[in-house]
């Protein structure tokens, strides 16, 4: 199969994750007593945890595209290791939200932290799975070899940082979120130099 039909599918399941992020800002929240200025100043948690997980998943839907761009069809392997991305992906909007709920809680931060600590760990295990995969079986004959492996080395080091964010949560929760903040605004620096083509 050509990778055009599972970058469209993936494209619409981003596309869908993303916007649904903004239910991190939710109803109840903002029915909160007090007057507007009180009830938007309240919001700030949910503003931030939305922010950084756009910008998550955004990155990860611009990478998304640099490495199947790279492949020259797909199989099933593939396709599986695919959906489970998407799946990881998806899950997004829940964690989100939790977090946004939960951050002002110093009872439940500590969990919001690692739930949304997991979901970003295994989402970034699964991405570097379909990466991974696809490098080794499904590359373009004409792929620069020195690319592939920069691209590797750069999604290494992914799940160990969300990974040590997590067990962080487990010592001190707001610095665990405030990590997770740091390295949405990390891989969005890193991705605007990451993949460009040559001019």
């Amino acid at each position: 199969m050509e990778t055009g039909r599972v970058e469209a599918f993936s494209d619409g399941v981003f596309a869908i994750a993303i916007t649904l992020l903004i239910l991190a800002v939710g109803i109840e929240q903002s029915i909160a007593r007090g007057s507007l200025k009180h009830q938007l100043l309240h919001l700030w948690p949910a503003y931030i945890a939305y922010a950084v997980s756009f910008l998550t998943v955004g990155i990860m839907w611009v990478n998304h595209h640099q490495i199947f761009r790279h492949f020259e069809r797909v199989d099933r392997p593939l396709l599986l290791l695919n959906i489970l991305l998407l799946m990881c992906i998806s899950f997004t909007p829940f964690s989100t939200r939790i977090v946004a709920d939960h951050a002002n809680s110093s009872i439940d931060r500590e969990a919001a932290a690692v739930l949304y600590g997991l979901t970003m760990t295994v989402t970034a295990i699964c991405f570097f799975g379909v990466w991974y995969y696809g490098s080794r079986r499904l590359l373009r004959p004409d792929t620069d070899m020195r690319e592939v492996s920069g691209i590797t080395r750069s999604y290494l080091p992914g799940a160990p940082t969300y990974a040590l964010a997590t067990l962080i949560a487990f010592v001190n929760s707001i610095v665990s979120l405030i990590l997770f903040g740091a390295i949405a605004v990390f891989y969005a620096i890193s991705s605007s130099f990451f993949g460009r083509e040559p001019s």
